[in-house]
């Protein structure tokens, strides 16, 4: 595999946490950029963890959490201590010699630290900074606080999901921030092409909630075109039938069967069998979904969820078996793609991570690092972009407090 050259000779600051703006970033470190993560021994990103317990500390805490590395691979990192003057000045000095800044902090924070895209512009007049923010960076609710999963319930996405005897439904997966994540890779793309063409930054306000509202357009559509809400039927759909997920043999097995049209239908009755041939068109079948879907099921159940799948496949069946974590990791199809890239990282030891969902010329993008460890290019960075030499680093170290320095390095196993 090659190694991606599309960003080569753009760096990225960032100082974002959790999954929105790391994910961004990932996307860019893929295709090549050089991504500096900003974290501190106190303030570390809350994907390596909420608090830190002593217990936490002595078993390498901040080096096990699958969602942080998972997300934060091809970044280097380095602590500094934004509260302290001399920190904020390193990270200024930083932000002189990049392309873009991201952060996704309530709205607060950066205010809070001196630090805004104003801040950043005297440093670097075409500086670009992406800000990822649960409701954005105006209106009367900019300072509020949220996480994914708020912001999900905030774009109304629960109220179209589910079953309508059913409490509005959460995904707890956070789709706000993997939505939000996207976007921003997205939007800073666009905005390095603008510096690139005209030597101009952007600041970049991102709203999580805004970005998940393409998802909920058809309710809102539905609302103003016929002044009712969405009704909210499962797996069912009222434009297509049959349209489920449907019990298969095994433990836990299912497979997603969706018919689209009269000529599915057809060859789906053809396969099924006598028990289908009371059932007609698409009216007819919409007006007994109880029934369809007993008689399918009592169908799939004793079939192998793979082998189904194929079948109704070579049926021109729309199908799908589904997948648990253990068998995406061993599913042929991916791993005939090469979707998995196997790396050795410390503490944790050879683990999977998932590639970038797009091929470059048939190939895949290699993972060249996996996810830092907590300050691990602190020495690289600080000589080599920073210009500092070892007495400098000294001084500051003994200024912020060696003590605490002292403790990232055998806590964290930091170089």
């Amino acid at each position: 595999m090659k190694t991606s050259s599309s960003l080569k000779g753009i760096r990225i600051i960032d100082l974002s946490m959790g999954w929105a703006g790391p994910l961004a970033a990932r996307n860019l470190a893929d295709l090549g950029a050089d991504v500096i993560k900003v974290e501190s021994c106190e303030n570390f990103d809350w994907w390596r963890s909420w608090e830190a317990t002593q217990e936490w500390i002595d078993e390498d805490g901040a080096e096990k959490s699958p969602a942080f590395n998972s997300v934060n691979r091809n970044n280097r990192n380095i602590t500094l201590d934004l509260s302290h003057p001399e920190g904020r000045e390193l990270l200024l000095k930083l932000v002189g010699r990049a392309n873009a800044v991201m952060e996704n902090f309530s709205g607060g924070v950066l205010p809070k630290l001196d630090l805004s895209y104003e801040v950043f512009k005297k440093v670097k007049e075409d500086i670009i900074l992406l800000s990822i923010h649960a409701f954005g960076s105006s209106g009367p609710w900019e300072m509020f606080r949220a996480y994914g999963s708020t912001a999900e319930q905030s774009s109304g996405l629960p109220h179209v999901n589910g079953i309508s005897s059913d409490p509005p439904m959460m995904h707890h997966i956070a789709y706000g921030d993997a939505v939000a994540g996207l976007n921003g890779a997205s939007a800073l793309l666009i905005a390095l092409r603008h510096q690139a063409k005209t030597g101009k930054g952007q600041f970049i306000d991102l709203s999580q909630v805004e970005s998940l509202l393409p998802l909920v357009a058809h309710g809102i559509t539905e609302f103003t075109a016929n002044g009712k809400e969405p009704e909210r039927n499962g797996n069912r759909s009222e434009f297509f039938a049959p349209n489920g997920v449907y019990h298969c043999a095994g433990e836990d097995k299912w497979i997603v069967i969706q018919i689209l049209n009269e000529d599915q239908w057809l060859s789906f009755q053809k396969l099924v069998g006598a028990p289908l041939k009371e059932f007609g068109d698409l009216e007819d079948r919409l007006s007994k979904l109880d029934d369809l879907d007993k008689i399918i099921n009592e169908w799939t159940s004793s079939k192998e969820a793979q082998k189904l799948m194929y079948v109704l496949q070579d049926a021109k069946i729309p199908a799908a078996a589904t997948h648990t974590m253990s068998t995406l990791l061993n599913d042929p199809h991916l791993n005939s793609r090469n979707f998995w890239q196997w790396l050795d990282r410390a503490v944790v030891g050879n683990q999977p991570n998932p590639s970038a969902p797009f091929k470059v010329n048939g190939e895949r993008l290699p993972i060249k690092t996996p996810a830092p460890t907590l300050g691990q290019h602190n020495q690289e960075i600080l000589t080599e972009i920073l210009e500092l030499n070892q007495k400098e680093i000294d001084r500051l170290e003994n200024k912020i407090g060696r003590a605490v320095q002292q403790e990232c390095r055998d806590r964290y196993r930091m170089p």
